[in-house]
């Protein structure tokens, strides 16, 4: 029988702990994760901003589809200038389609060094992939091929896994995983074929949960952002943490939204001790630190 999550996430209270140490006593390291992401429009469109005539979903959905598309065409360009400018290379969670349906994308990503999470091989919950291994690996290859480097890191579409899919991803070969926000802090996910790390992730510093389910208006994600990175940074004079951005660029990619990210991102890049590392920088600091065997 597959483990439950919280067999396979050994409960530990983040104040019984051995503190872990930064580089340089940092205090704070910024995850930055960029979802990219390829939108099929044979499906239903997995988020929408316009919703559909007197209730009735309907296919194609275009309007939907298009606003997506925006991203690609337009917004995630905005996150190349801001994060070259500033010497931060994140992390793309991209679908194995996403690479194959926009190669001037993913040719970018791979000149500026971002590194390459695989996010599925096409955009779809989990749950509703009828062989996950076969289609993990066609995610892995397309990746691959893509980035010339075989990718480390997962992070599938809505973090969404069946009881079974921690062991396929380790079965697999992937170090870590972002499918979790249950700690401040990298921790360790029980499989059938060793030990993955968990990388913190976040609903509360999303910009989908902030920015298309709770509707806040744009200024928010920067006051949200000084909030928790202010807290963040306090208690990391004392044990550092890790503080993930997740970004979606069809979101704040957008202009009203992305003055604010930008406001947010320079905020904190301002600050002395903090680190914007990669979701693989993280995992071998982690590991450094002794990190696969604590309990």
């Amino acid at each position: 029988m597959p483990m439950t999550p919280r067999e396979r996430l050994p409960y530990s209270a983040i104040v019984d702990r051995p503190p872990l140490k930064l580089p340089g006593d940092a205090r704070v390291v910024v995850w930055t994760v960029v979802n990219l992401e390829s939108w099929s429009i044979e499906r239903p469109m997995p988020r929408v901003v316009l919703t559909p005539p007197m209730g009735q979903p309907i296919l194609p959905d275009v309007p939907n589809w298009a606003w997506h598309e925006y991203g690609m065409r337009v917004g995630v360009w905005r996150f190349f200038q801001l994060f070259n400018e500033l010497g931060i290379k994140p992390s793309a969670a991209v679908n194995g389609q996403m690479v194959e349906h926009y190669p001037r994308i993913a040719q970018a990503m791979k000149e500026a060094g971002w590194e390459f999470v695989p996010h599925g091989y096409e955009q779809r919950p989990m749950q509703t992939v009828e062989d996950q291994p076969a289609a993990i690996k066609r995610a892995i290859d397309a990746i691959e091929k893509a980035s010339g480097k075989r990718p480390i890191g997962w992070l599938a579409p809505g973090m969404s896994q069946t009881l079974e899919t921690p062991d396929y991803l380790a079965a697999a070969g992937f170090k870590y995983t972002g499918d979790y926000v249950h700690d401040d802090e990298p921790s360790v996910c029980e499989t059938a074929h060793g030990r993955l790390v968990t990388i913190p992730y976040t609903f509360d510093m999303n910009d989908i949960t902030m920015m298309s389910l709770q509707h806040h208006e744009s200024r928010h994600f920067y006051e949200r952002g000084v909030d928790q990175f202010e807290q963040l940074y306090k208690e990391g004079a004392k044990r550092p943490k890790i503080m993930p951005i997740p970004l979606h660029a069809y979101l704040s990619g957008q202009p009203h939204r992305f003055v604010h990210l930008e406001r947010l991102y320079r905020y904190i890049h301002a600050k002395p001790g903090v680190l914007f590392w990669t979701g693989a920088q993280i995992y071998e600091w982690f590991v450094g630190q002794g990190g696969l065997d604590r309990a």
